[in-house]
């Protein structure tokens, strides 16, 4: 099983929103292949020239199976309280032995995901979505801002993202008062609750459920012209969805045509001009067309982005702390504090460089503001006991 789920497919090693109107960019190609614009690739894709594209409008991601209604009414009672709509939903979803649900990678719409029992994360989430507002309840999908996770498969590489689902269980009719709402996450053990959550509509969530299926035929290779319905799917879902203008760029750059999947990577940048897997993908293919000024321009952007990505220098930090270049670890861990005030283990690290250095009364403040910020009370009972081997009285004992 894979840490996190929605797949995204990327040809390089590293991925919001504008106004509904979307202005698509037309750039003068630096590989010396005339002008093609954004409006082309989704208009005059030389991988559709001699196919037909499919018409995916017809999917339902939400619809609801005869089966699903029957599931609602059999367990939630309309006059039942909106808090134990969503206890009991819960349970019938993840307590019931005869309703067993199994990860599996693979993006699949609602009633399909109940009917087989079997998806990932946005799978389930669509699942929930779909049964919670038949029962009456407000569910919307929610992006969680993860750190970012990267596998190998073949050539290409894989970022994993994470959605969820955030149920308002207000009372009454003004929804300031007594208003309330619950997280459920159908992978809670990688679920932070530092994390950033932002609420999307279905349209984004759709966006990213045509997105992941398209990534998937790639992934399986010769479905090159299905694939790109997908994708273009996607974007008419949400013009403003990055991750799918950078597959439509990966899909045409393996196709060959190099030029569309240049425009694909600049308007994934148009979108979210911190992209850095549009960047990585343009340094990659500038490098590979003799392009080496823009090649580097691009690197260097990478570049400049991740050193202001907490995460990334938390994963610096790791790498010092394993070398042993204690002091590396703390200048990274530093920087990513500044970023990031709120996550635990970044201070927690700083305890452990700060005590491999010696440096016991340093170590004691970080991992005592480790415990103090941190949220789960498995990590505060953790670092509460490495406070008190610490201790002067501990550090004394061990000593020959």
């Amino acid at each position: 099983m894979k840490s996190r789920c929605l797949r995204l497919l990327w040809l390089s090693c590293f991925v919001l929103a504008i106004a509904s109107c979307t202005t698509y960019r037309s750039t003068q190609s630096a590989l010396g292949k005339g002008e093609v614009s954004a409006e082309m690739v989704l208009t005059s894709s030389p991988i559709a020239r001699d196919g037909q594209l499919t018409d995916l409008s017809k999917i339902d991601i939400l619809g609801l199976s005869p089966e699903m209604v029957n599931f609602v009414e059999q367990h939630i009672d309309p006059e039942m309280s909106m808090d134990r709509k969503v206890r009991e939903l819960v349970s019938a979803i993840m307590d019931n032995e005869h309703f067993k649900v199994d990860y599996e990678d693979q993006t699949r719409t609602a009633s399909e995901t109940f009917q087989n029992r079997l998806g990932n994360c946005l799978s389930f989430t669509s699942m929930f979505v779909a049964l919670a507002r038949r029962a009456g309840l407000q569910a919307s999908f929610q992006e969680v801002d993860i750190p970012p996770d990267w596998s190998l498969t073949g050539h290409a590489f894989l970022l994993s993202e994470h959605v969820n689902v955030l149920v308002s269980t207000s009372h009454g009719s003004n929804r300031m008062i007594d208003f309330n709402t619950q997280v459920i996450d159908f992978y809670v053990q990688q679920l932070d609750p530092m994390h950033e959550m932002n609420v999307i509509s279905d349209e984004r969530a759709f966006a990213h459920y045509f997105n992941n299926v398209g990534a998937e035929l790639m992934l399986q290779g010769g479905a090159s012209l299905l694939a790109l319905s997908y994708f273009y799917e996607s974007i008419g879902q949400d013009a403003s969805f990055s991750s799918a203008w950078v597959n439509l760029g990966v899909l045409h750059r393996r196709e060959g045509y190099t030029e569309f999947a240049e425009a694909a990577y600049i308007q994934a940048l148009a979108v979210d001009s911190s992209s850095l897997v549009a960047m990585s993908n343009l340094a990659n293919l500038y490098a590979a067309e003799g392009l080496d000024e823009l090649a580097d321009y691009y690197r260097a952007q990478v570049k400049y982005h991740r050193m202001r990505n907490p995460y990334y220098l938390y994963a610096l930090a790791e790498s010092a702390v394993t070398d042993g270049d204690y002091e590396a670890a703390i200048d990274h861990l530093k920087r990513a504090i500044r970023l990031r005030e709120n996550e635990d283990r970044f201070y927690a690290l700083m305890g452990v460089s700060y005590f491999m250095m010696g440096e016991n009364d340093e170590a004691r403040h970080w991992m005592s503001k480790a415990e103090e910020i941190a949220v789960r009370q498995s990590d505060k009972e953790r670092y509460h006991s490495k406070l008190e081997s610490l201790s002067p009285q501990a550090l004394n004992q061990q000593e020959p």
